[in-house]
């Protein structure tokens, strides 16, 4: 066995073929499922083998999970490599994103293998964590040489403009199901104008007013249980996270916890359905204040990026929802649909009333909610940053653009 615990090759291309086979088929199945919820047996049957031939190739499901991150992380370097030299900073994120959407077309159309998507990377346990944490953070810093090139721009600046544009193309995924493949040349150039150039019209002003009532619930009690679970579910992915590291977490036995939960499942419900619940109090909250849609939407913006590192957050992140079983994986992406429509209609508001630029929304919405769940990682991710930047270094470029200073 080689270092990432696969056979040695005996013979060339046919070896080769079917390695590669192998791993398309599980990153498709970690896509729906998760790392736990990937199994040798499944992959072979998707590829006609039996399961003591798939180990032949991988002699570990973690090992095989191991070379389809670093499958993906091989293809995105390709990407950003390509992007590099395409001219001023502007000019290598388009050139970064179409190649991007070409590969997400192709991939739709069936002509290339799907790549593995990093939500659920946190279920990985060592020594296989680091096998793919490594390389990645080799590929992050690489693309930040998109923003360090950038006038204006610092290292720590440049570090979260990063992982907000990486956020976009993880989470793109959800969202590009909804458009023909051939119109995803004008997709890209519409995602790169928000990007770019941001939400707010020029000139304005960077002055986010404080969102009212975002106090915990009367039951604190249980607040606190939801949050705690929160925290750990972030933390190591939806399956990684069990009912015993789970239990351990609060502080309580497994009996106690199904006596609150008949199921996990429940539990991770319930840690979705306070998170859009927080997120539509803020919404709603910010719609009621003074002024402008710009300044209602960069208040809600703000609000809900510092809430994301305060005491009370995080909100649970996007990633857990690929793991869920279908039927509450569907529910759950529907509500977090109404809540990127609710973005939606305060930008559209904006846009009508000349506050905000003329974007798409729908688009501005999607990209602006996958930025507020990149900012539960600011503390993890951007070195040296404080809590209260989380606004000025995540919800800001969003809404002013990421090459803005």
């Amino acid at each position: 066995m080689d270092s990432q615990g696969t056979a040695p090759p005996v013979s060339t291309g046919r070896y080769a073929r079917k390695k590669e086979a192998i791993i398309a088929a599980a990153a498709g199945i970690m896509n729906r499922r998760g790392v736990k919820g990937m199994t040798l047996a499944d992959v072979a049957a998707s590829v006609d083998l039996i399961t003591t031939s798939v180990t032949y190739y991988f002699k570990r499901k973690e090992d095989l999970a191991v070379a389809c991150f670093l499958a993906s992380i091989e293809r995105f370097d390709t990407l950003i490599s390509a992007s590099l030299g395409a001219g001023p900073p502007e000019e290598r994120l388009r050139r970064f994103l179409m190649l991007y959407l070409e590969l997400n077309g192709r991939i739709r159309l069936g002509e290339e293998a799907p790549m593995a998507m990093f939500n659920d990377v946190r279920a990985l346990k060592e020594p296989h964590l680091s096998r793919v944490t490594e390389p990645y953070v080799r590929l992050f810093r690489k693309v930040r040489e998109l923003f360090l090139a950038a006038p204006g721009i610092d290292r720590k600046m440049a570090t979260a403009r990063t992982h907000v544009l990486m956020e976009q193309i993880f989470w793109s995924v959800a969202w590009l199901g909804r458009y023909d493949v051939e119109d995803y040349p004008r997709i890209g150039e519409r995602m790169l104008d928000i990007l770019a150039k941001g939400i707010a019209r020029e000139g304005a002003a960077w002055v986010p007013a404080p969102v009212p009532g975002l106090a915990p619930p009367a039951d604190s009690a249980r607040e606190e249980f939801l949050t705690a679970a929160t925290r750990l579910v972030n933390q190591c992915g939806y399956r990684g996270a069990s009912v015993e590291r789970i239990s351990a977490e609060l502080n309580v036995t497994k009996g106690s916890f199904y006596h609150h939960n008949e199921h996990k499942d429940d539990l991770v419900v319930a840690c979705f359905e306070r998170s859009f619940g927080i997120m539509k109090k803020v919404q709603s909250q910010a719609m009621k204040l003074p002024g402008d849609q710009w300044a209602r939407l960069s208040a809600a913006a703000a609000a809900l990026a510092q809430y994301q590192v305060s005491d009370k957050g995080p909100l649970l992140r996007t990633s857990a929802i690929s793991a869920l079983p279908e039927p509450i994986r569907q529910n759950m992406l529907a509500q977090w649909s109404r809540i990127s429509d609710r973005f939606s209609a305060m930008i559209s508001d904006g846009i009508a009333e000349g506050s905000l630029r003329a974007i798409d929304p729908v688009i501005a919405a999607q990209l602006l909610n996958a930025t507020l769940n990149a900012a539960a990682s600011l503390l993890n991710v951007v070195g040296g940053a404080a809590r209260d930047e989380a606004a000025s270094l995540y919800a800001r470029p969003m809404l002013m653009g990421l090459f803005s200073r």
